[in-house]
């Protein structure tokens, strides 16, 4: 496998982190250049970064000077990984796409716009092909993942549709943890022994994303599934972990033991191509009665499962309404992990070359 040259801009928060620690050790990806805000442009990262992740600082990657997040000062890279604030990456993350860069991003700027690839590998992997058309439009390739929260709902949603099709109604209530929000989001006194039950702008991407993600190609743009989503959002007293409490209904009758075996045994293209991100069970079913819970079963298959389980099924005139809950570790599944898998599965699939 050749190997490829990458960046990461907004280095040094927490999903930066886990893109600085997971790409300091992977076989595809060489890790040459890192960017941050201007004022920390010249320092050596190791000097500039507060290191917030369990894993340790990889060492070679702490003398990097950090660069300001401009195209000019990235010639020979690759591929561009980003986690820059939202505030910033709508401008920043276009300049480097129409400079001729391939972006792989977790930031919400372009996520719903039909061209662009809003990816979980192993839910869309096909909306990828889209790369074949976007260079002639923006110049370089933009790809995206999802806002954490609707990556655990939508990674966990493929199954059942895979056996049900059609889905009528997914009501869903999330308890979200507060590293969703940045080390310095929110005050430990408004946290602390206390749930918050509205995330604004939340709601309104785990109302739609979902929809995207599980849509279809249509030309050169990606349509929407039919599917009626309610949200409501929350911010619980947990570190790491999303959190998600699923009720879906079906207009029609449905086996659980069925459902329950595609869970079991659910794979994607990622997992045939084994690619380094890649867990080799995307979903794991918990079959105890009080599972899965964000501190036990975040950090399954690296962070990169989401856990499943409380299923129910309750049945009354035709119609079916399943019921479970599913947790993922929101960092690195609902984040930096899901995006370079993302990339993984780009290079395996051709369309990025060097």
């Amino acid at each position: 496998m050749m190997v490829y040259d990458v960046a990461v801009l907004g280095a040094t928060g927490i999903v930066g982190q886990r893109y600085v620690s997971f790409l300091s050790k992977h076989p595809w990806f060489n890790l040459v250049q890192v960017a941050a805000s201007d004022r920390k442009a010249g320092m050596k990262y190791g000097s500039a970064v507060s290191w917030f992740i369990e894993d340790p600082m990889p060492s070679d990657i702490a003398d990097l000077k950090i660069s300001r997040a401009v195209p000019q000062d990235f010639k020979g890279i690759d591929i561009v990984f980003s986690a820059l604030p939202t505030e910033v990456a709508k401008e920043v993350e276009m300049q480097f796409v129409k400079n001729g860069f391939s972006v792989f991003s977790d930031t919400s700027p372009y996520r719903m716009e039909p061209s662009v690839p809003l990816v979980i590998p192993e839910v869309n992997p096909t909306h990828l092909e889209l790369l074949k058309v976007l260079p002639s439009k923006f110049g370089g390739i933009l790809v995206k993942s999802p806002n954490c929260t609707s990556n655990v709902l939508s990674l966990s949603l493929k199954p059942l549709i895979d056996i049900v099709q059609e889905l009528k109604l997914v009501n869903v209530v999330s308890l979200q943890a507060i590293s969703g929000a940045g080390y310095t989001g929110l005050y430990s006194m408004s946290i602390h022994d206390n749930v918050i039950p509205y995330i604004k702008g939340e709601e309104e991407k785990l109302s739609t994303e979902p929809r995207k993600i599980l849509g279809s190609i249509d030309g050169n743009e990606i349509v929407q599934r039919n599917l009626w989503i309610e949200a409501t959002t929350t911010r619980v007293p947990v570190i790491d972990g999303h959190t998600v409490v699923v009720h879906v209904l079906v207009e029609r009758d449905v086996d659980l033991d069925l459902v329950l075996k595609a869970y079991e045994e659910f794979s994607g293209i990622p997992q045939k191509l084994n690619l380094p991100m890649a867990p080799k069970k995307p979903i794991v079913l918990r079959n105890e009665y009080d599972r899965p819970q964000p501190r036990l079963d975040r950090n399954l298959e690296k962070g990169m499962a989401v856990s499943v389980g409380r299923f129910r099924l309750y049945k009354t005139g035709g119609v079916s309404v399943i019921k479970y809950v599913a947790t993922g570790h929101n960092t690195i599944r609902g984040a930096s992990g899901n995006t370079i898998l993302n990339a993984e599965l780009a290079v395996a699939l051709g369309f990025l070359k060097k």
